[in-house]
């Protein structure tokens, strides 16, 4: 009889101790659920902030709102508050618009400093001219310029006629956004000298889309290039080819 009882009571037991473990299981589970249903407020890029922006003038401007998002959507490292001394901090490089913002994004003093702004939608690409080939020093940031470039035609290198060149726009409207290290936003150089390659050309940075920008770049290996400054409602044509054959007639 006395073992029968020490059997059921041990049953017993058992089953407290399993009845136990599952209300504690489930206790966490509901802990773990509420936790992520929970919301924490996190900054996001509302525009682009610019590297160098402080991070008490990117909130002042708008550039970078807080929002609140479910918990277990935050990123590791998220900026979740901008007290004075981090607001003093400033952004160690651009943070594009949509972006979560990261603490990290934020230092004392910038990597590096853009000196350049390129339009959106397009590439910025550096082209070698000499005085005469960039219209002396009257091509500056902002010019409207067009490109001449001269080559030798496939058939004449077929030939092997090398002498033989043919000269035509390979670009009639190009926008210059920087000359040497002179831009659009300036921006001093380390030295404050103008960047200039060998011989005396000088460096014209133009802004192009990329598919113009892949024939410039084609433009630059195979060629001589030469610019000229455009005038108001100037149009060129791009069919137009001189050749040395060609050169003095009507």
């Amino acid at each position: 009889m006395g073992r029968r009882v020490m059997v059921v009571l041990a049953a017993m037991l058992v089953g407290l101790i399993g009845v136990a473990a599952v209300l504690l299981y489930a206790r966490g589970a509901d802990a773990r659920a509420v936790a992520d249903q929970q919301v924490q407020t996190v900054f996001v890029a509302q525009e682009r902030v610019p590297a160098g922006t402080a991070a008490a003038d990117a909130v002042a401007k708008g550039l970078m709102v807080p929002t609140k998002i479910a918990a277990k959507g935050v990123p590791a490292g998220a900026l979740t508050t901008v007290d004075p001394a981090h607001g003093k901090l400033v952004a160690l490089s651009d943070i594009a618009q949509g972006d979560f913002v990261l603490a990290s994004r934020f230092g004392p003093n910038p990597t590096g400093q853009k000196a350049l702004q390129v339009p959106d939608g397009q590439v910025a690409i550096s082209v070698s001219l000499s005085d005469p080939g960039r219209v002396g020093t009257f091509v500056t940031p902002g010019s409207r310029i067009v490109i001449y470039d001269t080559y030798v035609p496939a058939a004449a290198a077929k030939g092997g006629t090398s002498g033989a060149k043919e000269t035509r726009v390979l670009l009639d409207d190009v926008l210059v956004i920087a000359v040497g290290s002179t831009s659009l936003a300036p921006v001093a150089n380390v030295d404050g000298q103008a960047q200039a390659s060998a011989g005396g050309a000088q460096l014209v940075t133009v802004a192009l889309p990329p598919s113009t920008a892949a024939k410039l770049v084609h433009g630059i290996q195979t060629g001589t290039l030469y610019a000229g400054l455009r005038g108001t409602d100037t149009s060129s044509s791009s069919g137009q080819i001189v050749s040395d054959s060609t050169l003095f007639n009507k």
